[in-house]
């Protein structure tokens, strides 16, 4: 119970907190997007939430308009769909700020399952549905374990890479989550995101 209401508490204030400060760092990045190539700066994506409520997940856009119609769902090193400043945005991760908007409104948390698409969701078995029981988030366990995720899948194949050997393993580290989550694993995921994104390793 302390858990939830600490959890809550923190989500709300800390991402109201950044999304103040960030608001500079935000117009320049939708400036930049803006000016790199054709399009809206966000790119809207709907996964399932909670209890399996959809929404709608917020990302600075980091490929070319229609995106999903060139090409399929998961993204290969150096595909070609993908912008100049979208490989930067997300080799930093900064595509991921605007999510500060989805913890802010208790469609996400910082910490939490990794939301997915309902493609994936569709398949869980049984026991993977638990992961539809908690909040997703921006990191866990599987966002460390597969930080990198475009040099994981490499170039060819990626979305049957991604189908037969990604998500599998992701469901896992969900599950993972789940069944630790408390303060302590909120403490190391968070923290050890942090280091992972300043030391970009």
């Amino acid at each position: 119970m302390i858990y939830c209401v600490f959890k809550k508490i923190f989500d709300l204030l800390i991402s109201l907190i950044l999304l103040f400060l960030l608001a500079p760092l935000f117009l320049v990045l939708a400036i930049l997007i803006k000016r790199d190539s054709s399009g809206p700066a966000f790119y809207l994506g709907e996964r399932i939430g909670k209890n399996g409520v959809p929404f709608w997940m917020i990302k600075f856009r980091t490929m070319v308009i229609d995106a999903d119609k060139k090409g399929g769902p998961s993204t290969a090193l150096g595909d070609p769909r993908m912008t100049r400043i979208g490989r930067y945005l997300r080799k930093t991760k900064l595509d991921e700020l605007p999510q500060l908007i989805n913890i802010l409104f208790g469609e996400m948390s910082f910490i939490g399952p990794r939301p997915q698409v309902k493609k994936y969701t569709d398949l869980y078995t049984e026991s993977e549905t638990a992961i539809l029981s908690v909040r997703p988030g921006l990191s866990d366990f599987a966002s460390l374990y597969f930080f990198d995720m475009d040099a994981h899948l490499g170039s060819n194949n990626v979305d049957q890479k991604y189908a037969d050997e990604v998500e599998p393993k992701k469901n896992l580290l969900r599950l993972k989550y789940v069944n630790t989550r408390g303060i302590k694993t909120d403490s190391y995921i968070f923290f050890k995101t942090l280091l992972r994104i300043f030391i970009f390793k």
